[in-house]
Formats: C-alpha cells, structure tokens, sequence
C-alpha cells in the first residue's frame, strides 16, 4: 500500500465516476491514483484534479492499484470489461440487470480465479443494500412474502428511453411507489399486487418545434417494456423548466417482508428497510466504495474470485477494528 492507504482506480468518469471520486475523499484509508476513461483525457476535467489516463494505459499501472472501481453502464460496458479487468485487478462493479447477474457472476469468476484476483459485482443498493435486507428478511422470517417498492425518484433508463422518442428534445422519468399498495402491504394483509398496482410513471417532456405533442403522448404510454404495463402520465414543459426543476438524481425505495410466527402463524411482523437518496450516483457510489475496501480485505487474505454482496460480512466494509465493532455496535 502507498502511506498506508488502498490505492483505487476508477474507470471511467460519468456520473458513477464522479460520484466514486468524491465518496474517496470521505475515506481517508482510501486513495485515488487516477480514472481511466475511453475519451481523451485532455478532455475529462475531475471535480478533485486527479490524474486521468487512456484506458488501455490501465495493465500498465497494475501494480499501483489495489482495487479498480468500474463505472461504466450494465447495457453495454460492464458484462465486457468486468471479466477483462478481474484477470488483472481486483474490482467491484455496479452490474445491475437482475436477470443476468448468474451469468455476469460465473464469468467473473472464471476470469478473477484464472488472474488470482477478488471481484465483487452487483454492489449498490438494488442490487446490493436491497438484496441483503431481501435474504435478512426471508432467513428471520421464513412464512412471509417479499414486496420492494422502487422511488419515488428519476430512473435513467426509462429517461432514455424517453429521449429516443423523435420529437423529442429532452426528458426525466420519475418511477413511483403506489401509496395505497405500500399501506395494504404495511397492513400485513398479503396482498397479490400485479406491475400497475405498484407502481405508476411521471415523464416531463421537452418536445422538439413543431412536434405532434399527441403522437409522443400515445408512443410513450404503449411503449412495451417501459411504460405500457403501468399508468403512465406524460406533461410538457420547456426546457428552462427541466433543468430549473428536474436537474437533480433523487431515487430511494423500500424493501419489506410481511410474516408470521407461531403455531398458527397467528402474530404478525412487518420487516421493512427504506432508502432516501437526493443522488443516486453518489450513493451508489459510496457503496461501491466501501465494498472496495472489503475487496482489498478479502485479497489480502489470498482469496480469489468474484463476490456478491451477499457473500461479504459486514464487518468487511468498515475501516474500524472487529473490536471496535464489537464494542460500539453490538
């Protein structure tokens, strides 16, 4: 290590990047050694001054890394340069397609068994933070049902989705729990709750001069596999009201488990862990970071291959002591 800090890369510098690269400067175990990104370097500006170097400048630099953060997108980016760079740093990523999370983990694997490295994938908070309080709340409470509730807040994807609409210039996508859903399922009644009942979507939407305002509305509310399975409720604004009022990246959710105990399953419990974010980035970054630390943890113990976070104990994420856990946690 370098005056007895973690030495991270961060690669690439959008707004996870970004995010990564503040969240370091609130742990002082950490330290940035630079952000390797696709773009010109000259033409990437960090918020903190750090060093920014091409890419395929990485390999060179390994062994000044002792955790590489990766923050590209799971669309494209992570199922390719996740295995790639687990063959020659230790890493964590943020991939979060449920769907394809066994996959993307047994690739990782091979590859971070194969260079002797520890990669943790799908750190975050759904997947990630989610998960963990998902697995705490089925292992406690065995006869029950699982409910997560996502937002309110901006979902990206669903933004661009938005913007691939022709017409249109700009667009946020705001996901939305259903208030009367969540209270039903605080009640502990169990209830069955298809896609709409849980959620609705708010789309602001700045349309291009001249634009058939009508046509988008209708595109948007049947686009399947984004909008049509939910009620859906499209306004037009101008752009100085987009970036005055929807600039920021809030998002948050609830993860809740509706049990029963004993002989009849007669006593009712309600498990339930919430997330407020004014940024989604930045969060998701912050634990992106402290699961760095567990990676570094773990690799110096000579462990190899990928991790998940249901696999890591807490205490690995934390600068302090097991002792000192023990003491002011426990």
């Amino acid at each position: 290590m370098q005056n007895n800090t973690i030495r991270v890369g961060i690669l690439g510098y959008g707004n996870l990047g970004r995010g990564v690269e503040l969240a370091l400067l609130q742990n002082p175990d950490m330290t940035l050694i630079g952000i390797f990104t696709r773009r010109n370097p000259d033409t990437v500006h960090p918020l903190t001054g750090a060093a920014v170097y091409p890419m395929e400048q990485a390999l060179s630099m390994k062994e000044e890394i002792d955790v590489m953060i990766l923050c590209g997108g799971s669309a494209t980016d992570l199922m390719e340069q996740s295995p790639e760079f687990a063959r020659n740093f230790n890493i964590v990523d943020s991939f979060d397609t449920h769907a394809r999370i066994p996959e993307h983990y047994r690739n990782v694997n091979q590859a971070a068994n194969e260079g002797g490295t520890i990669a943790v994938i799908s750190a975050g908070w759904d997947p990630g933070l989610f998960s963990i309080n998902r697995l705490y709340a089925g292992a406690v409470l065995p006869s029950g049902q699982d409910y997560t509730f996502w937002g309110p807040g901006i979902s990206q994807g669903h933004s661009d989705a938005l913007r691939r609409v022709a017409g249109v210039r700009d667009a946020k996508q705001y996901t939305l729990p259903v208030e009367e859903a969540l209270e039903e399922v605080r009640s502990g009644s169990n209830p069955s709750l298809s896609t709409r009942q849980k959620h609705t979507r708010l789309c602001f939407v700045v349309t291009e001069d001249g634009a058939d305002q009508e046509r988008i509305r209708e595109e948007i509310v049947g686009m399947p596999n984004y909008f049509s399975d939910y009620d859906t409720t499209v306004e037009f604004i101008s752009q100085e009201e987009l970036d005055r009022d929807h600039r920021g990246m809030p998002h948050g959710g609830f993860v809740l488990r509706s049990g029963t105990t004993g002989l009849k399953g007669e006593t009712r419990h309600l498990y339930e862990f919430s997330l407020k974010l004014d940024s989604n980035p930045e969060f998701t970054s912050s634990v992106l970071v402290a699961y760095a630390r567990a990676a570094f943890k773990l690799a110096a113990e000579g462990q190899t291959g990928a991790r998940t976070v249901l696999d890591i104990p807490p205490s690995a994420l934390s600068p302090r002591s097991l002792e000192e856990l023990i003491g002011e946690l426990l």
